[in-house]
């Protein structure tokens, strides 16, 4: 899919009034010796695709130096770097990534999953899976705080559209996590590693749920994996119709490009039609 699910379009928190930037002056931020200057031309140039090779070099740097920022704990450069990198795809960034896998900071780490997860590269699947190697029941909350000891639900999530097989035995536990967004991640890759029709409904059967949060997680897996069969559902669900859009779209895409025929099947049809309904 090419629907970002990581990062708003917004600019980042903190940055007043989102300054517009030139590619040459956003080159040049990345550079500078003001920290937020650096944190907002980090996402600038990821969420406009500026593929110039300076700015990657400068994002590969940013991820792996240490500056006056993170030795008192503000990580927020590099996680803004490490989703950029993944946005530009640029396999250049791939050591950079896998080494910030080892960041004690959770949030820099999920952003490298997940900028793994968008690379594609099979050779992140080996590190990836060493954080499952505890099982669940390492997968616990880290005390005084509201996330996990690690990113399970970005990991997972990267393995399964990395098509990472080989880690089906160590995904499949973690169906019955008790954290549902994991729950969610795992049938998600379980489904895009096995192509069974049960993983695809548990997602459906999410959909349900009293939390609009959880709701929201699970139209955007049901999109990430195409999922034809939970299209009424997806469209039925109480979110916002953005977000039903944004998972129709992924589910029209996968079909489409698996599609050999030019000519728009029964399924794509109906899935456009429920798309006009929501607009």
């Amino acid at each position: 899919m090419t629907v970002d699910y990581y990062e708003s379009d917004s600019p980042p928190a903190g940055v007043t009034g989102g300054e517009s930037l030139t590619i040459e002056q956003a080159i040049a931020n990345l550079h500078s010796q003001d920290y937020s200057l650096r944190y907002y031309a980090a996402w600038w140039v990821g969420r406009f695709r500026v593929k110039e090779p300076a700015a990657i070099a400068a994002l590969i740097d940013a991820l792996e130096e240490e500056s006056e920022q993170t030795k008192i704990g503000d990580y927020s450069l590099l996680r803004n770097a490490a989703r950029a990198l993944g946005k530009l795809g640029d396999k250049q960034a791939l050591p950079a990534l896998i080494r910030c896998l080892e960041c004690t900071d959770y949030y820099v780490r999920e952003a490298a999953a997940q900028a793994l997860e968008m690379l594609g590269d099979r050779d992140s699947i080996p590190r990836l899976m060493e954080f499952l190697d505890g099982g669940v029941a390492a997968a616990v909350r880290v005390p005084g705080k509201s996330h996990l000891q690690q990113p399970y639900d970005s990991v997972i999530e990267a393995l399964g559209t990395l098509q990472a097989t080989e880690a089906i035995p160590l995904i499949s536990p973690f169906l019955e996590h008790s954290v549902e967004r994991v729950q969610y991640a795992a049938a998600r890759a379980m489904y895009q590693l096995t192509g069974e029709r049960v993983y695809g409904e548990r997602l459906v059967t999410a959909l349900n749920g009293d939390n609009l949060q959880l709701r929201r997680s699970a139209l955007m897996d049901l999109g990430a994996i195409g999922y034809l069969p939970g299209a009424q559902a997806i469209s039925e669900t109480l979110a916002e119709n953005s977000m039903k859009l944004i998972a129709l779209k992924g589910v029209l895409e996968h079909h489409l490009d698996r599609q050999e025929s030019l000519s728009l099947s029964d399924d794509a049809i109906r899935v456009m039609d429920l798309m006009d309904s929501l607009l």
